[in-house]
């Protein structure tokens, strides 16, 4: 109860000393949120005043191997530096353990890509013995063929799939959704799961709709579908530093080297700006430059072509 009690007296500070909005209010609790699961996870039980600095740089560790980006990283530094600032106004604490935590530069380095060989290495090392690897299976199929990000895989809804058009349709960042094209395999696979798999679970009343289920009939968590991926890593020798998110990244670059528009791609990952999917390209920029040229209304190529 002690976290729980910090919490709610850090969101009442935000909320009544800082009148900051609902949803940054939110935003910060869910990043305290994710330290504390971490302690939770780790089986380390320490409470806010007892965390060290280095207990702060084994959590940031463990979000880098979750495959959060630097951004996402930097924003949590800073909820979680907040919330110590606060536990020192409050005299809980004297020092504050945050104090040194440096967030990650923010550039735009590239994460691993893994090769369709490694790929198909890693989903060889399913055991497809267990109702567990049948699932696995037709997760990563669907997590590779369509390019979802994780948040977007564990929430897939079985009234989204559309096999027979060979779409899915997918909800993501902000709610917005967009049809994504399946593949053969990917659907074969999901077949499978659904006929010889979830159809003998006891599935929990609010996820009766929700494809990829836990054991006891729940959905799908991000750190669930991380660990699946790096245990099949280890047991694929794949050494390279992998998440749910190298799949993405590995989907839209071998769209790319295999001759893929470079806006089709764009549509495909559910970009709003196609300059966003250079981040997820290892393409040259004299080719990025003439292909975002080429669509952009307002570049000299298409104002010559309409006077």
């Amino acid at each position: 109860m002690i976290w729980e009690n910090y919490i709610n007296g850090f969101k009442s500070f935000l909320k009544l000393e800082k009148s900051l909005s609902g949803n940054s209010v939110q935003a910060y609790i869910r990043d305290v949120g994710k330290l504390k699961s971490f302690f939770e996870i780790s089986n380390l039980k320490i409470t806010p005043e007892k965390a060290t600095l280095r207990n702060l740089q084994d959590f940031l560790k463990w979000t880098t191997e979750l495959g959060l980006s630097a951004t996402s990283q930097a924003r949590i530094v800073s909820g979680i530096k907040a919330f110590y600032k606060y536990l020192l106004i409050e005299d809980i604490i004297v020092s504050s353990p945050a104090e040194l935590l440096e967030a990650p530069k923010t550039g735009r380095k590239l994460p691993d890509t893994l090769s369709v060989e490694e790929i198909d290495s890693l989903i060889a090392a399913i055991d497809l013995s267990k109702p567990e690897g049948t699932r696995n299976k037709a997760m990563l199929e669907t997590l590779y063929g369509c390019g979802l990000r994780v948040s977007e895989l564990i929430n897939l809804q079985i009234s989204n799939l559309f096999f027979h058009e060979k779409f899915i349709k997918v909800t993501g960042k902000g709610n917005k959704e967009r049809f994504v094209p399946i593949g053969k395999s990917a659907i074969k696979f999901i077949g499978i799961y659904l006929n010889e798999v979830r159809v003998l679970q006891k599935i929990k009343k609010e996820h009766t709709d929700t494809l990829f289920l836990n054991n006891r009939g729940n959905g799908l968590s991000r750190v669930m579908v991380f660990y699946i991926i790096k245990d099949l890593a280890k047991k694929a020798g794949i050494k390279k530093t992998i998440s749910p998110h190298t799949f993405r990244h590995s989907f839209a670059t071998h769209l790319i080297e295999g001759g893929a528009d470079l806006r089709a791609v764009q549509e495909m990952l559910g970009h709003v700006s196609i300059t966003t999917t250079e981040i997820y390209t290892h393409l040259d920029r004299a080719y990025l430059r003439e292909a975002i040229l080429s669509f952009h209304p307002r570049s000299p190529l298409n104002l010559n072509s309409r006077k």
